[in-house]
């Protein structure tokens, strides 16, 4: 999967830019400020509908216009397709190949994009909500229907918050929610486990071929129910358990939705013995295990590297564009030319 052609009108700082894109590494070269994290940030706009800076879609509008401007042509193998979103003030639009889309889950099915940023190197410092936003994301790109059962899972969630906020709470309906939670969470559950065995086995490869060092990475799944035959008892005994908790707190207390998982390096976590070079480099190798984890060639994702290189010495600069050739397409940004030999667009 690659872009070919990008079009930004009223997009954050630009006004009305067009770029041409080749596969392989692109490198977009600049000063601090000039609007580079906001070329790769409309790239990444094209596989969620969203921003990856957490930004709200009113501020991704220029100042003094009321309407943002999206266009991009993808190429998957021999399909190619169009992409365009309009954002307002007041919502977004996406279409593809002219007509609209009624689903987010359409468009990510047809742009598939994955981003490291500065602040991933606290990913395994930070909230575990970070975390679970990695997993669900990669996987919903990975298995789309695990994002209908994620939707479903935030809907009888909501419901049964709802419920546990009222002044008399239903009880009756408060179980019949229960049920419906612990079976939709049961597949969730099963896929996550599944995923992070494929993350284990691959990311121990791409963590030695960037630091060229013999370490081993565990990643350490914690779900909030043990997966096993007795998983739906076992589930309704524990938010038994919860029911005082929930109705104190009138929220949810346990649940897919409070889950974690870690990353021992050598045997020890590195969110708590780590250096800041060991959890930048894993969690840099973390965030390309998806692009493995994808066996349609023609559907790997393109990859984003806002601002890596920055923080890596030489030799890990050249270890990882060593690694990254065999990418699709890749997106670099970075103040100083990394090589005259790599497609490069200067940004003013």
């Amino acid at each position: 999967m690659n872009i070919s052609k990008l079009h930004i009108i009223n997009f954050r700082s630009y006004h009305n830019q067009q770029f041409t894109f080749k596969k392989g590494v692109n490198v977009l070269v600049g000063d601090n400020g000039v609007g580079k994290t906001n070329v790769v940030e409309a790239i990444h706009y094209l596989s969620l509908a969203r921003s990856f800076r957490g930004t709200d879609d009113e501020d991704l509008i220029k100042k003094e216009t009321e309407l943002a401007e999206i266009n991009a042509t993808v190429n998957q193998g021999d399909i190619v397709k169009q992409i365009k979103i309009l954002i307002t003030k007041n919502g977004r639009k996406v279409f593809i190949n002219g007509k609209p889309i009624n689903k987010i889950s359409e468009l990510s099915n047809a742009v598939n994009v994955i981003v490291f940023e500065p602040k991933d190197v606290m990913m395994f410092r930070g909230l575990p909500k970070v975390r679970r936003n990695f997993i669900d994301i990669s996987l919903s790109k990975k298995s789309p229907v695990y994002l209908e059962y994620i939707s479903r899972y935030e809907k009888l969630l909501k419901k049964r918050n709802d419920i546990l906020k009222s002044d008399n709470v239903n009880v009756t309906l408060l179980e019949a929610n229960t049920e419906l939670l612990i079976r939709t969470s049961e597949t969730i559950v099963n896929y996550r486990v599944v995923y992070m065995k494929d993350i284990n086995d691959i990311l121990n490869k791409i963590t030695r071929a960037l630091a060229h060092e013999d370490i081993k990475i565990d990643v350490i799944y914690k779900p909030y129910i043990t997966p096993n035959q007795n998983f739906y008892q076992d589930a309704k005994n524990a938010y038994k358990r919860a029911l005082e908790s929930d109705l104190r707190n009138k929220a949810t207390t346990i649940g897919i939705h409070r889950e974690d998982f870690y990353i021992n390096l050598n045997g020890r976590e590195i969110g708590t013995f780590g250096s800041q070079g060991e959890n930048r480099l894993v969690a840099l190798a973390l965030k390309l295990t998806p692009y493995f984890l994808i066996e349609d060639e023609d559907k790997k994702p393109i990859v984003v590297l806002d601002d890596v290189m920055s923080e890596l010495d030489t030799p890990h600069q050249k270890r990882l564009l060593e690694f990254i050739q065999k990418f699709d397409q890749v997106f670099i940004t970075t103040t100083k030319l990394i090589n005259d030999n790599i497609n490069s667009y200067q940004i003013k």
